[in-house]
């Protein structure tokens, strides 16, 4: 952490639980078939990265999605599969950005869409009373605001320029290998978290 002045959170996998398997059951009963096929943390298809980077609506996405599922499946359900993957906020977590905010500027960069951002902004304040993650960052960056995503190198630099930050003195975290070299090879120091692993044990204090 030597020079590190300000720090880039992933969020799903790295703050968040995740279960993409999950969504993709969900699908799979619902009638759709090889749903992984479209989707994955390494590849999206064009609807998915669509509804990540803002082309979509919500409501465009469930349509698309009803459009290849069984006739009278609700708008409903397409959502609460959608939704399936997110999981919990362990507190250990959410106390370790409280404790970095301290002695760090703190961001969130995370490629997610309207759809999820309402549902794990409820499983926070469900789970511990906080309406928004706003709470625990400086600022926070979401692909369908921002109007691209994870590896685009501009991801990275809209918060950097928006918020003066030295590469070299900006760490950032985030699961999905490629989007950690995407963010080294803009000179952002990088950690690929991986499972077993969590980002707790980053930070703990070497022996």
């Amino acid at each position: 952490m030597q020079g590190i002045r300000h720090i880039i959170f992933d969020l799903g996998g790295v703050i968040l639980n995740i279960d993409i398997s999950l969504t993709a059951r969900a699908f799979e009963s619902l009638g759709l078939d090889n749903f992984g096929k479209h989707y994955s943390q390494a590849h999206v298809s064009t609807l998915f990265n669509d509804l990540e980077t803002g082309r979509v609506s919500e409501q465009e996405f469930v349509d698309k999605m009803k459009s290849v599922l069984p006739e009278g499946t609700t708008d409903q359900q397409v959502i609460d599969a959608w939704n399936a993957l997110l999981l919990d906020y362990p507190v250990a977590r959410l106390q370790l950005l409280q404790q970095l905010r301290n002695h760090y500027d703190l961001f969130l960069l995370s490629n997610t869409n309207a759809i999820h951002m309402k549902a794990f902004n409820k499983i926070l304040e469900r789970e511990r009373g906080i309406p928004s993650l706003a709470a625990f960052f400086d600022k926070t960056y979401y692909s369908h605001l921002m109007g691209c995503r994870k590896p685009e190198p501009e991801a990275w630099q809209m918060v950097l320029d928006e918020n003066g930050l030295k590469p070299e003195h900006t760490l950032f975290i985030d699961d999905t290998l490629p989007n950690v070299e995407a963010a080294r090879a803009l000179g952002i120091q990088s950690v690929h978290l991986q499972s077993p692993g969590t980002v707790l044990d980053i930070f703990k204090p070497k022996k």
